[in-house]
């Protein structure tokens, strides 16, 4: 019986999976970490829109409702460092909400940067 003449190439796949496994498990990390990112900038989005709609409210609106519906609509592990601020301008009710991104997962650890999310509601007149 003859041999092939390539020789043996028994186990040539695992060998190269094996070689190929850091860098599919690098994209997967960077891919993981992007999602992170922009469902960060969607939660800070939310919250200031939450905050601006809240703050127009006829009955117990304003700048504490704003906050507080602002600070519900974030999950615990993005409150940790969020920065909330509600005003009026020019007839609006304005709401921003900055918010660290988390490190792989929330509450391991968060980069030195904030994501910004804003908003604005007309004020209700009264009367």
């Amino acid at each position: 019986m003859r041999r092939p003449l390539g020789g043996n190439d028994r186990g040539q796949v695992s060998v190269e999976f094996m070689g190929l496994l850091p860098l599919i498990l690098l994209v997967l990390v960077l891919l993981w970490q992007l999602v992170l990112v922009g469902y960060t900038y969607s939660l800070a989005a939310h919250a200031a829109d939450r905050g601006a709609r809240a703050a127009t409210a006829t009955e117990g609106g304003g700048a504490g409702a704003c906050h507080t519906a602002a600070q519900d609509e974030l999950p615990s592990a993005w409150q940790g460092g969020a920065a909330i601020t509600c005003g009026t301008e020019a007839g609006l009710w304005k709401t921003m909400v900055r918010i660290n991104v988390p490190v792989l997962f929330p509450g391991a650890g968060t980069f030195p940067w904030k994501v910004t999310g804003s908003a604005g509601a007309a004020k209700e007149v009264t009367g």
